[in-house]
């Protein structure tokens, strides 16, 4: 009689409760793992997560974050933890003028690209020299744009005729500030993925996805995922140092609390937490240069003004301001369930400018601007107010980028590297995020000897753009 050998299961610690290291947590735990999934913090989400503030005694999002139809990884991994049912989407974007002349961006029966043509050509925030000069531009895009291109965004724009118009009102404020970064110091192979994406490749593609909960509620069924393997979460747990041992073939986590032994050890961490990582880590070949890859990062900042008045300023759930220092808007009162009060989440991103200035005056400046928007808000008794500075929010994706980031396959032995920094082909956001994560557990599969997909494939371009695709 044949004796059935039983393979002792496999341990991973991952360092890094964000996005990155959640998904690669949960895929790695799908895949038949023991996963330890540790946290600095007293919870998930880093960079999108969301807290109790005290000064308003609300529990709010560090920042709105949205996520679209292209976004097939962080799709993936709310559906790995059953709350891709929490997103609210929508296909269409409102443009508003100060003085409160509205324009709508959003799909039609056209096929891909021309689905949003009829209503680009219709908005009233563009005239006609704009969308000439738009048309010309995404025609110029129907091709990909090589990875290897070291343009600037700011360089094609001069180059393909952008008016004045066009890129203040659409490459800066919706391109430019989805990127986070201004329009010189964007890379011009990640603009024109943003673009495809979003408007051109299918109209689902481009629709808008945003939470109806707090960030952190997402992530309540990491945990459970987790321990039905054997492993878990454990937050408010820092990490002083990790050791390889040769002849157990296990790393030693050293924490506050104590230590973690296992087989496999995924660090996903922003890129400064990576460096400030490293000296802590066994010397290996290699390692220096992952820590100039981390010195070539920059980040930038996102700030928040977070409402409450004692009535409603507006029926949108959210927009797109132009032509001021604020740039979105949302109702979070429309958008979140069981959300009380009339409560308006502002963001402002891709300046520097704004992050520099006290609490009070950014306060009062996104008030008087808010009211050039939506005349309510004059007549409205503000409540309360949070106003809340990610000065580390992203990272910049400038021309030559992808030198300075690594692959999910680390100078140490039975290490990954997960992070949104990382090369993951998107700029820094929670899909590159998600993505990380996917690619890390796919690389740690294969080592085990298990060639499984773990990374969401692509939306396939639909009507015409599957020629150009």
């Amino acid at each position: 009689m044949s004796t059935i050998l039983k393979v002792p299961q496999k341990t991973v610690t991952i360092i890094g409760g964000g996005v990155a290291g959640m998904s690669a947590a949960c895929a790695l735990a799908e895949a038949g793992l023991s996963v330890h999934l540790v946290e600095r913090r007293g919870y998930l989400g880093g960079r999108a997560s969301s807290y109790l503030h005290p000064g308003v005694n609300e529990v709010i999002d560090n920042c709105q974050h949205v996520l679209f139809g292209c976004c097939t990884n962080l799709v993936g991994f709310y559906r790995r933890i059953g709350v891709d049912d929490r997103i609210h989407w929508t296909s269409e974007m409102t443009m508003i003028e100060p003085g409160g002349r509205r324009s709508l961006l959003g799909p039609s029966w056209l096929p891909a690209p021309l689905h949003g043509l009829p209503k680009l050509l219709s908005a009233h925030a563009f005239s006609l020299a704009d969308k000439f000069a738009l048309a010309r531009a995404f025609s110029a895009l129907m091709r990909p744009v090589p990875a290897s291109s070291t343009e600037s965004l700011g360089a094609w724009l001069k180059r393909n005729g952008q008016t004045q118009g066009a890129i203040e009102r659409f490459w800066r404020l919706v391109i430019a500030s989805a990127l986070n970064a201004e329009i010189d110091t964007i890379a011009l192979p990640y603009a024109a993925k943003v673009v495809r994406e979003l408007f051109m490749n299918s109209a689902f593609a481009g629709s808008m996805g945003m939470s109806t909960v707090p960030l952190s509620q997402l992530y309540l069924g990491v945990s459970p995922l987790l321990e039905r393997q054997g492993g878990s979460v454990l937050l408010n747990t820092p990490v002083e140092g990790a050791e390889w041992d040769e002849e157990t073939s296990q790393w030693s986590l050293t924490t506050q609390t104590g230590s973690l032994i296992s087989d496999f050890l995924v660090l996903a961490l922003p890129f400064e937490a990576t460096a400030k990582m490293i000296p802590h880590l066994p010397p290996a070949e290699g390692a220096e240069v992952l820590l100039s890859q981390t010195e070539n990062q920059e980040h930038w900042p996102i700030c928040s003004v977070h409402l409450w008045f004692d009535h409603e300023i507006t029926e949108l759930e959210h927009a797109v301001l132009l032509d001021r220092e604020i740039h979105w808007m949302y109702n979070q009162s429309r958008l979140q369930t069981g959300r009380g009060g009339h409560y308006i989440e502002l963001v402002v991103s891709a300046t520097r400018a704004f992050a520099a200035l006290n609490r009070e005056e950014a306060i009062r400046q996104a008030l008087e601007e808010l009211g050039e928007f939506f005349p309510r808000v004059r007549e409205a008794k503000l409540e309360k107010v949070a106003l809340v500075k990610e000065v580390l929010a992203t990272f910049g994706v400038p021309p030559g980028i992808d030198a300075s980031r690594p692959s999910a396959v680390s100078p140490w032995p039975n290490c990954f590297l997960a992070g949104d920094w990382t090369r993951t082909g998107w700029p820094s956001t929670m899909e590159s995020a998600a993505r990380s994560g996917h690619l890390a557990a796919e690389a740690l599969c294969l080592n085990l000897g298990d060639p499984r997909a773990i990374l969401e494939p692509d939306l396939k371009p639909e009507g015409l753009m599957r020629i150009f695709g």
